[in-house]
């Protein structure tokens, strides 16, 4: 893909993210967001980048060309659209599955603080000179305590999280 090719002509070049980056008149967080797959040079700077490179366009987007085309630009314009779809179901993907792991841990502290509820603290009645007991009551006590402070706001953060993660329309 893009991003390997990139990553690959750069590394065989010997230059770094800076240097490149500096040749391309780019930050080199820009670079590194192209090489990772996050974000894909526009038409005119996938250009400008195989020249640093010392490639073609058609080699840095993976693409054996017999002849040569006369409408590149319109070739090269249909490649990024493809690759900034393939990036924009990506993060679609990992924004559902974020949104699923948030509902998760809700339900998951619901139910705790239910648990909690229905045991109603019965563990402080019970015979602490039994040192297994002792134990389990004093871990359970330091759980509940910490719980109950804790979950409030990780709850309150994770549906902040759940709420953000849907988009507007």
């Amino acid at each position: 893909m893009l991003n390997e090719n990139i990553k690959k002509l750069r590394k065989s070049k010997g230059l770094s993210q800076e240097e490149l980056a500096i040749k391309l008149n780019v930050v080199r967080q820009t670079v590194s967001k192209w090489e990772n797959g996050l974000s894909v040079p526009d038409s005119s700077m996938l250009i400008i980048l195989a020249e640093e490179l010392g490639t073609s366009v058609s080699e840095l987007l993976d693409e054996v060309v017999q002849e040569h085309e006369q409408d590149d630009m319109m070739t090269i314009s249909e490649k990024l659209e493809v690759i900034n779809l393939q990036l924009a179901n990506r993060s679609k993907t990992k924004t559902k599955m974020i949104r699923w792991m948030l509902i998760s841990l809700c339900v998951l502290i619901i139910i705790i603080f239910i648990a909690l509820a229905f045991i109603n603290g019965s563990y402080l009645d019970w015979n602490y000179n039994d040192p297994e007991l002792a134990v389990a009551g004093t871990f359970m006590h330091g759980f509940e305590f910490v719980f109950v402070r804790i979950a409030p706001i990780v709850f309150l953060t994770s549906v902040v999280g759940i709420i953000a993660t849907y988009k507007r329309r």
